[in-house]
């Protein structure tokens, strides 16, 4: 099913990425960082993913108006009508819904791949493979199928999937449950039961299912008018979702979809995931060198340390000693020491505490 013209890609890219603090801030979030050096942002690295499975005319964005430039700077392949920017924030369900009814304009039998813009896979190979079989299940099913991939460790920073049974094939399940960042107790639970799935944020559906999930979702985008929106043009729709948009909920798409829970299925995937959206994912997905640390893109020389992040700008250099289980991250004028264990709760409480006694030019 490689380059099949039906096949389309939403990518979101409007978050701000504040786990990843910071390093990751609000005028240039984690997406529109190079943050391990290649060459490529995160952004142009899901792309370039992506453009090798369908037509680049098949790819849209989802984003704000704040990010657009960077969008249009970054993936300047990417066609103007194929960029969808938010007249105001409503979090990925909304931009995920009014992308599906441009899809469906330009074709009514599309299959629609919805994928984070920032998501680190190691096994190019066996993730190309899992998209092309996942597409060949939704093109001829009624349902949604999320990707999911088995937990090693216990985060509390991820949403769990729970399976039930099978269908179709051996590693799809049934969706029985969905959780989004548990407690860390629960999460254990969850990892131990062999129940559960990380969600990867990935999610497969044919845009007849999807756009009757989203109508369930957001009744009032999906009014008569747009319910055959192949007939309607680019600028009349747009005209429309600038009229209608401020009045949409502020839900995201993982949890408005999975929490539905009928119809929806999970797929057991295993191409080498991390969502780059946390320190200790980062630790996880990266190979650690002598003393188990993880140095990102930085000049570091580090004694009798152990299980640490560390990243710091190209031109700064670290010494350190003794240090055991810590983030040291630096970016501009803020450097970050933390340990690493619940660092997810604890950078978005320093965030909030940042914001409130030293302001926006912080975050």
């Amino acid at each position: 099913m490689e380059n099949n013209q039906k096949n389309y890609c939403i990518i979101l890219a409007g978050g701000r990425g504040r786990r990843l603090w910071p390093y990751s801030r609000d005028k240039k979030p984690k997406q529109f960082i190079d943050f391990f050096g290649t060459g490529r942002t995160q952004i142009q690295a899901t792309f370039d993913r992506f453009a090798k499975l369908l037509p680049i005319e098949n790819i849209l964005v989802c984003t704000n108006q704040e990010y657009a430039p960077l969008v249009r700077e970054q993936l300047p392949e990417l066609k103007e009508e194929c960029l969808m920017i938010e007249p105001v924030n409503r979090n990925t369900a909304a931009s995920t819904a009014w992308a599906t009814i441009n899809i469906l304009r330009r074709d009514k039998d599309a299959n629609i791949i919805i994928t984070p813009s920032d998501q680190f896979v190691l096994n190019e190979e066996a993730f190309n493979k899992d998209i092309i079989d996942g597409l060949e299940i939704v093109a001829s099913h009624d349902i949604v199928l999320a990707m999911g991939v088995q937990p090693t460790r216990p985060e509390p920073g991820y949403g769990y999937i729970q399976t039930e049974g099978t269908t179709l094939h051996a590693d799809v399940f049934h969706v029985k449950s969905f959780t989004e960042k548990p407690e860390r107790e629960f999460a254990q639970m969850f990892m131990e039961s062999g129940e559960f799935l990380w969600n990867t944020g990935l999610i497969l559906s044919n845009g007849f299912n999807l756009r009757m999930r989203m109508k369930k979702l957001f009744f009032s985008i999906f009014t008569p008018e747009l319910c055959d929106a192949h007939d309607y043009t680019y600028d009349q729709i747009l005209h429309y979702i600038e009229r209608n948009y401020a009045s949409l909920p502020n839900l995201a798409i993982d949890s408005g979809l999975l929490e539905q829970c009928e119809n929806m299925c999970v797929m057991r995937c295993d191409f080498g995931w991390a969502d780059l959206g946390t320190w200790h994912s980062i630790y996880e997905c990266m190979s650690n060198n002598d003393g188990d640390n993880v140095v990102v893109n930085s000049q570091v020389i580090m004694e009798n340390c152990h299980n640490n992040v560390v990243k710091l700008p190209e031109d700064h250099l670290a010494v350190i000693n003794g240090l055991d289980g810590y983030i040291v991250a630096e970016k501009d004028n803020v450097l970050l020491i933390c340990k690493k264990g619940d660092s997810s709760a604890l950078i978005r409480k320093y965030v909030n505490e940042v914001q409130i006694k030293y302001g926006e030019e912080f975050i």
